[in-house]
C-alpha cells in the first residue's frame, strides 16, 4: 500500500483559540503555578514521611547542588536573583537548626515554609509563558521563512522571494496515522512522544502540529535552548515549558513531574521527548527516561479517581519518529557519546547551536540542500501500551475491547499504587521503543552509512570499537562492487522486515540501486566539513571521519542487520 503524504494544511479541529486547552491554562497561569507548587510540596512531604530530619537533609542536598550549579555551570537564562535566593534558603536553614529548643512539629512547619518557597520558584521557572498572539505570529514566521528558503533553492532569481511553487510539505514528509491523531485530539488528551536527534526537532514538531490542524501542545524544552534569543522566543511562543537537566534534586524533579501531570489532567495536549535528550549515539532511543512518561499514567489514574471514565478523560500516547539525512550537531553528539562510553570525561552541553548566527547559517544551508525530512506518526496507544481503535477504545493483542480503568482498581476501587504504576511505566516505555522501530523510515543515507561501517568493521575484526574509530581514514577503502552487493543484501533484508511491519522505508529506496547509493553518499552528512562517506576517483568507498560514519550507521542498529556481515 502506497504511503499517504500530507500535501496541504488541515482545517483546525478547534477554530477558536479560546477552545485551545493551552490558552485556558495560560489564562489561569498564576493559579496553576500555585497549585503545582503546593501539590509538589505535598508529594515531597509524603516521600520524606513528614519527618523534619529527612526533609532537612533533602533541603540541604538541594541547596548544595544549586550553589554548585551557580558556581560551576551558570547559564545566561538563569534568574538574576539566583545567588541571593539560595543564600536566603541557607540562612533560613541555619536559623532553624540553631534553635534546638523547637519541637519536632515546629521544625517541620518551618522546613515546610522553606520547601514551599523552593517549589514555588521551580514551578514559576518551569511554567510556560504561552501567548496565543505570539503563537500565531511565530507559526506564520516559521512557515514563511522556511518556505522562502526552500523556494530560493529551487526557483532561480528574484522570483524565488515571491514564489509559492514549493511548500514545506514538499520538503517535510508527514506520514502515518495523522487522521487518527486528529480525531483522538477531539475526544481525549494526546501525549506525543517523538524520537530526538536535533535541536531542530522542537520547532519542526511544532510546525507539524500546526499543519495537522491541532491546537498547540505544551512540551518540555531543554532550558539550554532558552540561552539563545531566537530559540527562546520560538519556544515560549510554541507553548514550551522549561526543563533544566542540570537540576537532579528531588524537589525540582517532583515539581517538574507535578507540572506535567497537572497540565495533562487540565486537558492540555502534551509533547515530550522520552529519550530525555538528543540521541548522542545516533541510535533510535532504546532506553527511555521514564519520569515524565510516568506523569501520563498518573494523570490517567487521577482522571478515573475524579470520575472521568468516558472518552473525554482518556489519555492517548502517540509515538513519532523524525528522520534526517544529516544532523547538524552530529560531530559533538558522537564525541559526547564516545567520551561517556569510553569513560574518559563527562560531556558538557556544548554544540553547534550556540548562537543565532550559527542557527541561521545552518537553516539556510539545510533548506538550500536537497535533503528531505520525514515525520512518521505512529498508531495511538493507551497509557498501558495497548493500541486504540477509531473510537479511542483500548484493544488487547487479539483485538478485543478492554477497559483501561480496570488496571487501576484494587478491591473494587481506584487506588494509588506506586509500585504498580512504576511497572506500567516500564511497560509503556518498552512499547514506545517497539513502535519507534516499526515506524522508523530508512533513508538512502542510513543504508549506505550502515553498510560502509559494517564492512570496515568486518575488514578489521580484531579491533574493538574505539580502535576501529582510530583507524587512519586514508587506509580505509571498500571496493564499489562489494559495497553494492552488501547494500543489495541489506536492502533485501530491510524490505523483508517492512513486509512484517517491523520497519518502514522512504519511497526513494525503490529506485535503481546505483542511484540509491549515489544519492545516499551525496546526502549522508552533507553539511559536515568532514564527510562520513567519500567516493574515491577509482570509484571505491572511503571516509573522512569514522566517528561520523558510526553515528549515521547507528540509525539502523536494533534490527539484527549486523548479523548479515
Amino acid at each position: 500500500m502506497e504511503e499517504k503524504y500530507i500535501k496541504h494544511r488541515y482545517e483546525p479541529i478547534h477554530p477558536s483559540k479560546d477552545e485551545w486547552p493551552v490558552v485556558k491554562l495560560a489564562r489561569e497561569r498564576r493559579e496553576f503555578v500555585k497549585k503545582v507548587a503546593d501539590l509538589s510540596e505535598e508529594r515531597i512531604l509524603k516521600l520524606t514521611g513528614n519527618n523534619p530530619d529527612i526533609l532537612k537533609e533533602e533541603l540541604e542536598t538541594t541547596l548544595y547542588r544549586e550553589k554548585l550549579r551557580i558556581k560551576q555551570n551558570s547559564w545566561v537564562v538563569d534568574p538574576d536573583d539566583d545567588g541571593s535566593f539560595w543564600s536566603g534558603v541557607k540562612s533560613a536553614l541555619v536559623q532553624i537548626s540553631t534553635e534546638t529548643a523547637r519541637s519536632k512539629v515546629k521544625r517541620l512547619q518551618e522546613y515546610k515554609i522553606v520547601l514551599n518557597s523552593i517549589t514555588s520558584r521551580y514551578a514559576e521557572e518551569i511554567a510556560s509563558n504561552f501567548k496565543a498572539s505570539h503563537y500565531k505570529f511565530t507559526r506564520s514566521v516559521v512557515t514563511y521563512g522556511f518556505s522562502r528558503l526552500l523556494n530560493a533553492a529551487r526557483v532561480k532569481g528574484i522570483k524565488s522571494l515571491f514564489s509559492n511553487q514549493y511548500t514545506l510539505q514538499d520538503k517535510i514528509q508527514i506520514t502515518g496515522e495523522t487522521d487518527q491523531l486528529r480525531d483522538l485530539a477531539t475526544k481525549g488528551t494526546v501525549v506525543m512522544v517523538p524520537t530526538h536527534f536535533s535541536n531542530l526537532d522542537s520547532i519542526l514538531i511544532g510546525w507539524v502540529i500546526s499543519v495537522l490542524g491541532l491546537p498547540p501542545f505544551i512540551y518540555g524544552a531543554g532550558l539550554n535552548l532558552f540561552n539563545i534569543s531566537i530559540f527562546a522566543y520560538f519556544m515560549n511562543s510554541l507553548g514550551a515549558y522549561k526543563v533544566d537537566r542540570r537540576k537532579k534534586n528531588l524537589m525540582y524533579l517532583e515539581t517538574l513531574k507535578t507540572y506535567s501531570k497537572e497540565a495533562i489532567q487540565f486537558g492540555c495536549h502534551s509533547l515530550f521527548f522520552p529519550g530525555g535528550t538528543r540521541s548522542r549515539s545516533g541510535m533510535i532511543e532504546s532506553k527511555l527516561k521514564l519520569g515524565l512518561l510516568s506523569t501520563a499514567i498518573e494523570a490517567q489514574r487521577a482522571n478515573y479517581e475524579n470520575g472521568l471514565n468516558d472518552i473525554a478523560g482518556k489519555i492517548f500516547i502517540v509515538p513519532v519518529t523524525i528522520n534526517y539525512h544529516f544532523v547538524l550537531e552530529a560531530p559533538s553528539l558522537i564525541r559526547d557519546h564516545l567520551s561517556i562510553t569510553g569513560q574518559e570525561r563527562y560531556y558538557q552541553e556544548n554544540d553547534e547551536f550556540s548562537n543565532s548566527y550559527k542557527i541561521s547559517k545552518f537553516l539556510i544551508k539545510f533548506f538550500t540542500k536537497g535533503s528531505d525530512i520525514s515525520v512518521s506518526v505512529g498508531k495511538a496507544m493507551d497509557v498501558l501500551g495497548n493500541y486504540v481503535d477509531v473510537e479511542g477504545k483500548s484493544l488487547d493483542k487479539h483485538g478485543r475491547i478492554i477497559d483501561t480503568r480496570d488496571y487501576f482498581i484494587s478491591d473494587g476501587e481506584i487506588t494509588v499504587d506506586n509500585q504498580r504504576e512504576e511497572e506500567y511505566t516500564n511497560m509503556l516505555g518498552r512499547r514506545i521503543v517497539e513502535e519507534f522501530h516499526k515506524i522508523n523510515r530508512v533513508f538512502n543515507s542510513h543504508l549506505v552509512a550502515f553498510v560502509a561501517f559494517e564492512m570496515i568493521k568486518k575488514q578489521n575484526r580484531k579491533l574493538d570499537l574505539f580502535d576501529l574509530l582510530r583507524l587512519p581514514e586514508e587506509e580505509i577503502s571498500i571496493p564499489y562492487k562489494e559495497f553494492k552487493e552488501n547494500c543489495e543484501m541489506v536492502l533485501h533484508k530491510i524490505f523483508g522486515l517492512k513486509e512484517n511491519g517491523l520497519i518502514n522505508t522512504a519511497p526513494h529506496l525503490s529506485r535503481d540501486l546505483d542511484e540509491i547509493i549515489e544519492k545516499g553518499i551525496e546526502n549522508v552528512g552533507m553539511y559536515h566539513a568532514k564527510r562520513p562517506i567519500v567516493l574515491a576517483t577509482n570509484g571505491d568507498i572511503g571516509t573522512d571521519d569514522m566517528s561520523l560514519l558510526y553515528f549515521y550507521h547507528n540509525r539502523l542498529t536494533g534490527y539484527g542487520l549486523e548479523k548479515l556481515f
